[in-house]
């Protein structure tokens, strides 16, 4: 009986049946997140995996004492509360940066079994972030000698003629998620080092054609707002010791409607290759305010 999750005799039909509700939706959906199998008997709860009994039993208690009904919304905030989390960054200042959801662990583990990596999701998933995070540890290990990120810059009700300074200071506030995300990881002033020495490089995608990059980690974000064409230019940069992180978000493409995204062309395209893969993050995934994954829902559901 190692494997025995939870003894459901505790608690009447009504409590318990919460679980199995939908087809069993509930349930298959907590079995999934913690990637092993469930399966229901006489009253109790086997689980395949015993090493996550402890967890998945903490899980089942929240909801059936806390929720009479249940929304996906609250069943995916209970079990991000309770992802047995994996520290994936520690800072100079002691500043720890942990996984905060399975969609995210399946993320980081793409990124390290792949050569690239294609992720569509929301914002507040941390598309870009774990990117970042990643390639900076890569970074750290001398496994690579460069981090490149790049961004197409696609005008959103706005010309960039009309907006003050030179060029740089134009494509700036395109590329500030960016340079946001690496501060969060080793401050300004270290930053602004790292870029003035070259190792860390953050550019238009514009400026990445004719080149061919070795050693580095390139991340090319926003990658639903370059077409077909800019899109091959970029997988095609790829040199020798290099990985591909290319994040982005298919219900906010602000090209115009005449050109196809490049993202969603890519990934019909290059399906089923070796050493690529191909993560889809979800609104359960999201971790900025609660109500943010009932907003990206509302308006997937219109």
């Amino acid at each position: 009986m190692d494997n025995l999750v939870i003894d459901l005799s505790n608690y009447n039909y009504q409590q318990y049946q919460i679980l199995f509700k939908n087809d069993d939706f509930y349930i298959n959906e907590i079995a999934a997140y913690y990637d092993t199998k469930l399966s229901f008997d006489g009253g109790r709860i086997f689980c395949l995996h015993p090493e996550k009994v402890g967890i998945i039993k903490k899980v089942i208690e929240k909801i059936i004492d806390d929720s009479e009904e249940l929304t996906d919304s609250e069943l995916y905030a209970i079990l991000n509360d309770n992802f047995y989390k994996e520290l994936i960054y520690t800072g100079n200042s002691l500043k720890k940066i942990y996984l905060r959801t399975y969609g995210q662990k399946k993320l980081y583990d793409s990124f390290k079994n792949n050569v690239i990596t294609f992720v569509t999701g929301p914002a507040g998933s941390g598309k870009t972030f774990l990117a970042v995070v990643y390639s900076y540890n890569l970074l750290k290990k001398g496994q690579i000698k460069k981090i490149v990120i790049t961004r197409p810059v696609v005008e959103s009700g706005e010309s960039l003629g009309f907006l003050p300074g030179d060029l740089q200071q134009k494509v700036d506030p395109y590329l500030r998620p960016i340079y946001d995300s690496f501060e969060t990881l080793v401050g300004s002033e270290y930053l602004a080092r790292l870029i003035e020495k070259g190792i860390i490089e953050i550019a238009p995608l514009a400026y990445m054609r004719g080149r061919t990059l070795n050693d580095a980690c390139i991340i090319l974000d926003e990658g639903q707002n370059a077409t077909i064409m800019q899109m091959k230019m970029f997988l095609t940069r790829l040199g020798f010791n290099s990985k591909m992180i290319i994040t982005g978000d298919i219900t906010q493409i602000d090209l115009p409607a005449s050109k196809k995204s490049g993202l969603i062309d890519a990934i019909n395209t290059v399906k089923g290759i070796d050493d690529i893969g191909i993560v889809n993050m979800e609104s359960k995934d999201v971790v900025r305010h609660q109500i943010v994954s009932k907003i990206i829902d509302a308006y997937q559901n219109k």
